[in-house]
């Protein structure tokens, strides 16, 4: 059976999510306009950068929980290294829409927002509630992803 567009983004989003180098979690991202595919991201450390899987993670020795002190880790999230790659390479991203593996978080949705992205669907949730209410009241539509019967 032929899949649906956003089961075809999405498992393309989490293939993406396969070259991740973190530790916690593996996180893809795609932005997506007109059926066409602009820009991919994952999780890892800036360019050029040592990687967490490298290095180890400094929110894993500090025992910090998911969904909180982000500024403190060195990779950048999936979607903003999505929406990072089509400014780098002069792609416009705005009116499109983002497929990721996880619910963005609020520095991801605030990019998001920003970007002009009008539908986010993702595949898992990510505890971060402020992210899911900015998104909201910025009119974007959020979509937790089922798999098409």
């Amino acid at each position: 059976m032929r899949p649906s567009w956003d089961d075809y983004f999405i498992d393309i989003a989490k293939h993406v999510a396969t070259r991740s180098t973190c530790l916690r979690r593996y996180v893809g991202a795609i932005i997506v306009k007109d059926k066409r595919i602009l820009s991919t991201g994952y999780n890892g450390a800036p360019r050029g950068l040592a990687h967490c899987n490298e290095i180890g993670c400094l929110r894993e020795k500090l025992d910090i929980p998911s969904g909180q002190r982000q500024e403190i880790c060195r990779g950048l999230h999936a979607e903003q290294n999505a929406i990072v790659q089509a400014a780098l390479h002069g792609v416009p991203i705005q009116g499109g829409q983002i497929f990721c593996t996880h619910q963005p978080c609020v520095t991801c949705a605030k990019m998001i927002i920003n970007a002009g992205i009008v539908r986010v669907v993702c595949a898992e949730e990510y505890p971060d509630e402020l992210g899911c209410s900015m998104l909201a009241e910025a009119g974007i539509e959020l979509e937790l992803w089922h798999k098409d019967s």
